[in-house]
């Protein structure tokens, strides 16, 4: 007998992602009911374009030329579905902002992600040439301390050879392996959509689970 829960997990058409709303801080955020999955970064690894890359939109997710520009929580609904959403959070570490505004948005930052209820995972991304940044430890750490799961991507893989990008996921992978449990990592490639197929599968598995 096949139970709910031994069911095959339905398939989320991302292309009908839509912008929601955006919200400078937590208390402004959408009801936290539903379920979401929130994306996240240094501001030069490739978030908005991953986004895009998933949803196959070129401006849902807006990049900027000045990166780290962006300070908001903005959030997407999926199959004009409020309560699943997709949610990009501001970019950190490499704008020329203060010192204070960095440390406000790292604030908030860490509000989100542990009192967030609707959160199901975090998707890191980290440019496959300089991975596991000061901030990529520090998104690690807020998430181990929920207990809740991070799927790291890649991210401009195209940019390197296929030896050294296999070789920077095993790195990865090795250094992660005390939070193997919690963590997955793959190579992603938004200029050429490689991997994308892998992170929809993560997603909708996040999206449709049930919160403990």
């Amino acid at each position: 007998m096949t139970t709910p829960h031994d069911s095959p997990i339905p398939r989320l058409n991302y292309p009908t992602a839509s912008f929601l709303i955006s919200a400078p801080t937590l208390a402004l955020c959408p009801d936290d009911t539903g379920a979401e999955v929130a994306f996240a970064g240094r501001s030069n690894a490739g978030k908005s374009s991953a986004i895009n890359a998933l949803t196959q939109q070129n401006a849902l997710a807006r990049t900027s030329r000045t990166p780290g520009r962006t300070q908001l929580i903005n959030f997407f609904s999926v199959m004009n579905d409020a309560s699943r959403r997709l949610v990009d959070l501001p970019g950190y570490g490499y704008a020329k902002v203060p010192e204070a505004v960095k440390l406000e948005w790292q604030k908030h930052l860490a509000e989100y992600l542990r009192n967030r209820y609707s959160l199901r995972g975090l998707v890191l991304l980290m440019d496959v040439r300089h991975p596991l940044t000061e901030f990529d430890q520090m998104m690690l750490d807020y998430a181990d301390q929920r207990g809740m799961p991070v799927h790291i991507l890649l991210t401009k893989a195209d940019k390197l050879k296929k030896g050294p990008a296999s070789a920077a996921l095993q790195k990865v992978r090795s250094r992660l392996k005390d939070w193997e449990d919690l963590v997955s990592v793959q190579l992603f490639s938004s200029l050429k959509r490689d991997g994308v197929d892998t992170l929809s599968q993560k997603l909708n598995h996040w999206l449709y689970t049930p919160p403990e």
